[in-house]
Formats: C-alpha cells, sequence, structure tokens
C-alpha cells in the first residue's frame, strides 16, 4: 500500500500584488503543467500533477502512484470522480483542470457527437500557492518546495508587456451570418429554441499567454479568470459567470448570462445601451428561457422547496460588454454532491442552447470545428466537497502549434445576422484588445 502524503503549508502575509504574483509564479515555473484560476477567494496557483484524471470517448482514467483506476460511460460516470480521487495517496488535495464541451455529449449517451481528443483534464499538484486577502498560503507535498515558492514570490518585478489587438470583425463573417440564419431555421421548424453559435479567428503571429493574461486581467471585470497549461492544453481567459459553484456544505449556485451590449467606456453611451439592452425583447426572451432551464435543472436536482433566483434580470459589467444576469441556486439533497450538481448543470445553458440535446446537435451541424474548451469549464474541486467551475469564454486558445479566439451568441427566432456578428466582436474585444505578442 502506497503511503498518503500530507501537503507541508507555510502561511505568509498578504501579498499587496496578486494578480503580479501569479504571473511571476506562472513565468518561472520549470514544468510545463500548471494552473492559475482567480475565484470567490482570490487567486491560486498549482503546478506540477502528482496525480491525474482524464476522460474521453473510452471513460474516466485516473493515474497516480497508487496504480491506474478506470470508469466507463455507464451510469452517472462522472459522480465518481470524487471517489476515484480519494484513492490518490494525498490527503487534503485540490485539484485544478478543465473539462471540455464534448462532456455534454458524452453524459448524454451522445457519442457520434463526441470528438477523439480528451474532454477532461484533473490534476492534483505537487506544489500550491493561495493569495487571499487575509495571507498567502504556499502548500507542497516536499518541505524544500516551500523555501523554492517563497523565493519566487519575492523575486523582482515583473516584465512589462506590450498589447497589440487582434481584428476580429472579418475572419469567417460571412459563412458565420448563413450558420444564424440556418439556426433560425431550425428553430422556426421547432427543432429547438435557442442555440449559442460560435465563430473562430485565428492569431497568425505567436502569442505569449502569460503577458496577455497580465494585461487582459488589469483591463477586464470577469467573474472569474484562469491561465492554464495541462495535457497540452492552453489558454487564458476572463469568464464572465460561472458554470456551477458548490460549497462544502450543498448550496449550488449557478449565474446564467444571456443578452448583450458592449461597453464603450463612455458613460453616457453605455447608460444608453443598458436601457436598450433592458427594454429589448429578443433580449429579454433569450435570458429569460435561461434561467428558466437552470432553474428547472436545479429544481430535478434539489427540490422545487430549496430552489430560489435572488436576482433576475440585473446588468452585469463585464470587460468590452455588459449583460443581463441573473442567479439560480438550491440546496443538494439526497446524497447528491458537487460533480451530482455539475452533471445537471453543464454545460451552461447559454453556451449551449434550449433544450440542450437538440442543441448540441445544431452546433455541430453548423460550426465550422469542433469546439474542445470553448465553452466547456475551468474548475476547481476540493476534497471536502466545494466545486468551483468557470465557463470558458473571453479566452484565447493554444494547442498543436495554432493560437486563435472563439465566441458566440445566443441565436432564437427574432435574431437578427448581422447583429449576431457583431455581437461576437463585441465579446471576443474582451480578449482581443490586449494579446501580447511574444517577445514584445
Amino acid at each position: 500500500m502506497v503511503e498518503r502524503r500530507k501537503y507541508h503549508e507555510r502561511l505568509l502575509a498578504p501579498v499587496l500584488d496578486p494578480l503580479g504574483a501569479v504571473i511571476r509564479l506562472a513565468q518561472t515555473q520549470g514544468e510545463p503543467d500548471h494552473v492559475v484560476y482567480e475565484g470567490p477567494e482570490g487567486w491560486s496557483f498549482a503546478a506540477g500533477p502528482v496525480a491525474e484524471l482524464r476522460a474521453d470517448r473510452d471513460g474516466l482514467v485516473l493515474t497516480s502512484e497508487a496504480g491506474e483506476r478506470s470508469v466507463g460511460w455507464t451510469g452517472r460516470p462522472l459522480r465518481q470522480i470524487p471517489a476515484l480521487l480519494d484513492t490518490v495517496p494525498v490527503e487534503d488535495w485540490r485539484v485544478y483542470g478543465w473539462a471540455g464541451f464534448d462532456i455534454a455529449a458524452a453524459k448524454e449517451g451522445m457519442f457520434d457527437l463526441v470528438g477523439d481528443d480528451p474532454f477532461l483534464h484533473l490534476m492534483v499538484p505537487a506544489t500550491e500557492v493561495r493569495l487571499h486577502s487575509t495571507g498567502t498560503l504556499l502548500r507542497a507535498l516536499d518541505a524544500d518546495d516551500l523555501d523554492t515558492l517563497e523565493a519566487r514570490l519575492e523575486a523582482g518585478t515583473q516584465a512589462e508587456f506590450r498589447a497589440v489587438p487582434v481584428d476580429v470583425s472579418e475572419t469567417d463573417a460571412e459563412p458565420y451570418k448563413r450558420s444564424v440564419g440556418r439556426a433560425v431555421e431550425a428553430i422556426r421548424e421547432g427543432r429547438l429554441q435557442k442555440v449559442i453559435l460560435s465563430r473562430v479567428v485565428p492569431v497568425e503571429h505567436p502569442v505569449d499567454l502569460i503577458g496577455t493574461y497580465g494585461v487582459g486581467r488589469r483591463a477586464n471585470t470577469p467573474a472569474r479568470s484562469f491561465l492554464l497549461s495541462l495535457g497540452g492544453v492552453k489558454a487564458t481567459g476572463f469568464s464572465p459567470e460561472t458554470v456551477v459553484e458548490v460549497t462544502s456544505d450543498g448550496l449550488v449556485t449557478t449565474q446564467p448570462l444571456a443578452g448583450t451590449r458592449a461597453r464603450t467606456g463612455d458613460g453616457a453611451v453605455d447608460t444608453a445601451l443598458k436601457a436598450e439592452l433592458l427594454a429589448d425583447s429578443k433580449e429579454i426572451f433569450e435570458h429569460a428561457i435561461s434561467v428558466k432551464v437552470a432553474y428547472d435543472e436545479l429544481v430535478e436536482l434539489c427540490g422545487e422547496a430549496s430552489v430560489e433566483v435572488p436576482e433576475f434580470m440585473v446588468v452585469r459589467e463585464r470587460g468590452t460588454v455588459q449583460h443581463l444576469a441573473s442567479s439560480v441556486r438550491g440546496q443538494l439533497v439526497g446524497g447528491d454532491g458537487a460533480w451530482d450538481a455539475f452533471a445537471a448543470l453543464f454545460p451552461a445553458v447559454t453556451a449551449s442552447g434550449v433544450p440542450k440535446p437538440a442543441a448540441y446537435r445544431v452546433i455541430r451541424e453548423l460550426e465550422s470545428s469542433e469546439r474542445g474548451l470553448y465553452s466547456g469549464a475551468v474548475l476547481t474541486f476540493d476534497s471536502g466537497g466545494g466545486l468551483d467551475a468557470a465557463l470558458v469564454l473571453r479566452t484565447v486558445f493554444q494547442q498543436d502549434g495554432r493560437t486563435w479566439l472563439r465566441a458566440g451568441a445566443g441565436i432564437v427566432e427574432q435574431s437578427r445576422p448581422e447583429r449576431e456578428l457583431t455581437e461576437t466582436c463585441e465579446k471576443m474585444a474582451s480578449v482581443a484588445t490586449y494579446i501580447v505578442p511574444l517577445g514584445a
């Protein structure tokens, strides 16, 4: 039997600039696999996997010092994730990683829509830094690594980054508008009520993801943010909403955003756009049906008595756009846990459609490439049962030598192709404005 290992810990004073601190940690990280995650309590940095959980169309596989364990796609495999992770010979773990869009079809048994690539990758890190307003917690399985982490935190100031905006207005514009028209036809035929269609904009030069994260995060107002390099998948983004949040005592919250107008930086113009957003019947309908789906999903999971909508159709400012936003929450019952909540709410209705299974098919028919991480989640999950999953939007992606941006818009029967194209540009600007070329 493999002996269970404990994290050595060291508590330091809060840092004045936690964003700058995680950027320094990412810049000086010797191993390629690491994750930066900005959650509700602050920033975290994790690196050096000692155990990894992956999923593809064949099932889930956990690899650790204790060996390999696997689970197939029968029954409720996501529910078995905590039990799999509990076999890792590490105490008091927190995993970091990502979940791709293909989990949506896999958990529904729609394997004809699932690609060949992995669509879930979580890691238990060897080292971890949690930067909160009350203090900085260093954690390491090897005690000597605490000194290394502290030294890296105290290193000199980070380099200055220079962003060069990327034009997103023309690439794939006409094909995208045609796809919007075809989606409206599908809605009028009764196949579905709403679908989110996205478009891809390649970035033709090498990009410094760490620099882009630094410049972009200082300019954005996200619900969550992240920077990751894990298993060959690299991304940095400024998430406008969470897919699901689950506390250790089973309170589940989801925050659907749907309905969009630009933010220009001109107060008078933005106020007028906000009023227009709140009065637009198409945007209100798109938002309302998204909230209804999230509510129904939580009722099925938590029971009607505990589900509530504490916020409905407020306006949230997220970088270069403003959205209609609501919050839906409920209390888990009957032995369900965080991954039951994740399975019920993933993918976010605001990144898929209504009803979801029909939307998966229309997305596959009308989009030019598989989504991969786009509209999936970057997440943390801990041994106490808490889970926090950020929706992967407003993101720059890197994989296999390619770099690209991607954004979508919610299509309903009243949608107009030109307006939906404009909306994708408004959303992509939250990232495209802050792209840092490699070496700049």
